[in-house]
């Protein structure tokens, strides 16, 4: 008896894979990282808020989804400080207003208070605690855009 696989399985398995990012991918590999910068051990926010949210995610569930998976990068530089935060959720992201409402207040926007911003794309989530201006959230930002967009 031969076995054989449809084509079009194969063509699922392969795309599949291709096709499923994870956070590791999504993050500032050393060479990516502006020179100026240097990855930081702990949380570096410029609101608390966005601290918070990462800490106690869990708090958050009923608004936001149910995280699979988190992690954070922090750099520092001379002018330049802050973090990144990625989550993967089990299923879509869905606490837009909840964010909004969370990091930025009646705002709804980025302010020099408050001037984290975010972007959530299928089940990730991603956090730049950040001043606008700052290299290295623009490097990340365009990196995972490309990657995202792309799926």
């Amino acid at each position: 008896m031969k076995i054989t696989i449809p084509l079009s399985v194969l063509f699922l398995l392969f795309t599949t894979t291709i096709f499923s990012q994870t956070i590791a991918d999504l993050k500032l590999k050393g060479k990516e990282i502006p020179k100026s910068y240097a990855l930081s051990d702990g949380h570096i926010c410029i609101s608390p808020q966005a601290c918070n949210f990462y800490n106690d995610i869990a708090t958050y569930a009923s608004f936001v989804g149910t995280v699979k998976s988190k992690e954070i990068q922090s750099f520092k530089s001379k002018g330049d400080s802050g973090s990144i935060m990625y989550f993967e959720f089990e299923h879509r992201f869905k606490g837009d207003s909840f964010l909004q409402g969370l990091l930025w207040g009646k705002a709804k926007e980025p302010t020099d208070e408050h001037p984290e911003e975010y972007l959530a794309e299928g089940k990730f989530l991603i956090i730049w605690s950040f001043h606008p201006d700052s290299p290295i959230k623009e490097k990340s930002e365009a990196k995972i855009n490309k990657i995202l967009q792309a799926q």
